[in-house]
């Protein structure tokens, strides 16, 4: 196996922990909202979770140079999940 097909195997195969430890969270909000009654759109912690699976299979299926559409796809993920973790820890501290 040569180092680009290991380099493939990893980024396919860390979006997995990855994606767990999102859905992690995202039933950490869904609990938080259901004994709270207050809403932390917990559904929306999909999104980073399929963002970052696709850029995972674009960058594992094509070898060629950055494409900037998908480069912008993980830093939307992020950003989207920095602000995501930022509400739901304001929400749960009693900070609004």
């Amino acid at each position: 196996m040569t180092s680009d097909g290991i380099s493939q195997l990893l980024t396919l195969y860390l979006w997995f922990p990855l994606a767990a430890f999102l859905f992690f969270l995202l039933l950490i909000a869904r609990l938080y909202e259901k004994f709270s009654e207050e809403r932390t759109h917990f559904r929306l912690f999909v999104l980073p979770i399929i963002l970052f699976g696709i850029h995972a299979v674009y960058q594992t299926n094509n070898n060629t140079g950055s494409d900037l559409v998908m480069s912008l796809v993980p830093a939307v993920g992020g950003v989207l999940l920095i602000i995501l973790c930022a509400r739901l820890y304001r929400k749960m501290m009693s900070l609004t």
